[in-house]
């Protein structure tokens, strides 16, 4: 038996393969996946897009275990056996596959929808029988062999549809390979789409050929300009260049951001178009292509003279921008801010076309009121890369800094060393300014209720925990009035509907400083815990915020072991020290510290300083 099975192991094959980057994020499927491989479990099917890092996910998932893998090939789907040949003899009946293949304890299925009929029927005998245990990974949009399709159908094995990559793990996994600034993350994972293999493929091509740039004040860069024309946006692209609308996806794809006049377009072409998902219908009914990849790929391929007269210019989308920065304005004053379309803004940025004023400063408040602190900084420096002297775009990008715990910097450009420094500013930054270096006092001591910025100014007391200063002055029946009143009286349950009913209006921030408040006012323990993993979970999803509600919160998601290690790491101790301590591996500490830092959604062991509240004894 043991002469007929090459067993292997992904340690070893994860050590041979040059990866992109470490792995990161898919923390609950990783979960999943290892929890189908426990007793009186069979495995698991994994499914999902090409490209989605399926692969990758249960290479992690099963790092460490002896376990055979084989994998399905477009080449020899007419071979019998073919993807288990080098496990079989030469010639083998499905019966005796079946017998020498259940001493396997577990076996990896790649690509299992380019199986050979008598590999896919050999995968469902051994399902069947139950004896080894089968993680099968299955690419979505492809013809699957019925015997493979019934893994799951049949419920024979559960199945894991791999959703793509959400923006806060792509946004970790984009920083492994170099700081990028927020609209340049959102960009590109905008155009790959859960795609980790042209996700890879063209942060390569941008650091090669150099449109990364340095952003001024920051360790970021960022990526204005064309999309670089890689082998796997040529891939991803061909086969709408090969099809008789190529002309009329041409159209749309320049027409980008706005939709085109559909009196130019072959409506024809259009309905077969949109027949085959590669053209869609928005609610005004414009007519968008359906994937963001292909505007960009389009017009990266079309030829100069082509580009030059049916390309867009910014002056032609100004009246789109106007209408694009009243729906924000519309939105902020309604507090309401969940998600609105903002392609025409989104375009300007991308081109490195200068950017209003008027228009960044209201798109970087509607983002910081969203809790997406560092896209509201990135939106703020867009306005002043052409006029730096605005006083709304240096306000918005005070406030950003100020709540992701940063120094704010003063009129003159140096950071604000105390309160003297910051007085030219508007009295929002001051408080946040004096809350960012830690002094609450001083933060409400600044606040002040007629300071003209409405609901929000007076909201900032029920955020500091202070909600008497706004008592009986906001909207009635709001969110901000139901948190305010929650906080005075220390009720952990209305805290948390409080915070539910601001998330649903896109408030993330507000609504994970709420649950925190609601951890301190609960009484049931359990109450307190779920509250604070909800606190997390949205807090997570805001761009390294750093508010006084939120401190204390991180380090109750981690495992006994992970606290001990960050906490020393913030203390200052090197991965070596630690190891010393703990009669741990530097290697264990260093995995242990890595998930750390993608629960705490900390880059770096710079950030744990302010994560971690530190004891004396534990940092002595």
């Amino acid at each position: 038996m043991r002469a007929l099975i090459d067993v292997t192991t992904y340690e070893r094959d994860a050590n041979t393969l040059e990866l992109p980057w470490p792995f990161t994020g898919r923390e609950d499927e990783l979960e999943l996946i290892r929890r189908s491989l426990t007793a009186g479990r069979h495995g698991i099917v994994v499914t999902g897009p090409a490209g989605s890092g399926k692969t990758r996910l249960v290479t992690e998932a099963v790092r460490g275990t002896d376990c055979a893998r084989v994998t399905g090939t477009p080449q020899t789907r007419e071979l019998s056996f073919a993807a288990f040949a080098h496990l079989l003899p030469e010639t083998v009946t499905l019966h005796r596959a079946v017998q020498l293949l259940c001493g396997v304890r577990l076996l990896v299925v790649d690509d299992a929808h380019l199986l050979d009929e008598a590999s896919a029927g050999l995968v469902h005998q051994l399902a069947v029988h139950g004896r080894t245990r089968l993680i099968v990974i299955v690419a979505d949009g492809a013809p699957v062999p019925g015997a493979v399709l019934r893994l799951w159908t049949g419920e024979l094995l559960p199945r894991l549809a791999l959703e793509p990559l959400p923006r806060e793990e792509t946004a970790a996994l984009i920083a492994t390979a170099g700081a990028a600034e927020p609209l340049t993350v959102n960009r590109l994972h905008r155009l790959c789409h859960g795609d980790l293999r042209l996700l890879r493929d063209l942060l390569g091509a941008l650091r090669e050929s150099g449109p990364l740039t340095p952003v001024p004040g920051t360790d970021e860069r960022a990526w204005r300009g064309p999309l670089p024309v890689t082998a796997t946006v040529r891939e991803r692209v061909a086969p709408l260049l090969d099809r008789p609308e190529r002309g009329t996806l041409e159209r749309l794809a320049f027409a980008e951001p706005l939709p085109p006049h559909l009196g130019e377009l072959d409506l024809d072409a259009l309905e077969r178009l949109e027949a085959d998902g590669l053209i869609r219908v928005d609610e005004r009914g414009g007519v968008r292509l359906t994937h963001p990849l292909h505007g960009p790929a389009l017009r990266a391929t079309a030829g100069t003279l082509r580009a030059r007269r049916l390309a867009r210019t910014p002056q032609e989308c100004a009246p789109a921008l106007d209408t694009e920065r009243a729906a924000l304005a519309r939105a902020i004053d309604a507090t309401d801010v969940r998600a609105v379309p903002t392609p025409v803004g989104e375009w300007l940025a991308e081109q490195g076309a200068p950017v209003p004023t008027r228009y960044a400063a209201v798109r970087a408040r509607f983002s910081r009121l969203r809790g997406e602190l560092r896209e509201a900084a990135a939106w703020a420096r867009e306005g002043l890369r052409t006029t730096p002297g605005d006083a709304s775009c240096r306000t918005e990008l005070a406030l950003a800094a100020a709540q992701m715990g940063e120094s704010v910097v003063a009129p003159a450009g140096r950071p604000a060393a105390d309160e003297s420094d910051v007085s030219p500013l508007p009295v929002e930054v001051r408080v946040w300014a004096a809350a960012a270096r830690g002094d609450l006092d001083g933060a409400l001591h600044q606040l002040d209720p007629d300071s003209g910025d409405g609901a929000y100014g007076l909201y900032d007391a029920v955020r500091l925990g202070a909600p008497g200063a706004a008592a009986g002055r906001l909207p009635d029946g709001g969110p901000f009035a139901r948190h305010a009143d929650a906080v005075a009286r220390g009720d952990g349950p209305a805290l948390d509907r409080a915070a539910e009913a601001l998330e649903a209006r896109g408030f993330l921030l507000f609504a994970a400083e709420a649950h925190a408040q609601a951890v301190r006012a609960h009484r049931d323990p359990r109450a307190a815990r779920t509250s604070r993993t909800r606190a997390l979970a949205l807090a997570r999803r805001c761009q390294g915020a750093r508010t006084p509600a939120l401190s204390g919160l991180v380090l109750g998601e981690l495992t006994a072991r992970q606290r001990q290690i960050v906490t020393l790491a913030a203390a200052g101790l090197s991965n070596r020290q630690i190891a010393e301590r703990l009669t741990l591996s530097v290697r264990t500490v260093g995995n242990h510290l890595y998930g750390a830092y993608t629960r705490l959604g900390a880059g770096d062991r710079g950030a744990l300083p302010w994560l971690v509240e530190l004891p004396d004894e534990q940092s002595a």
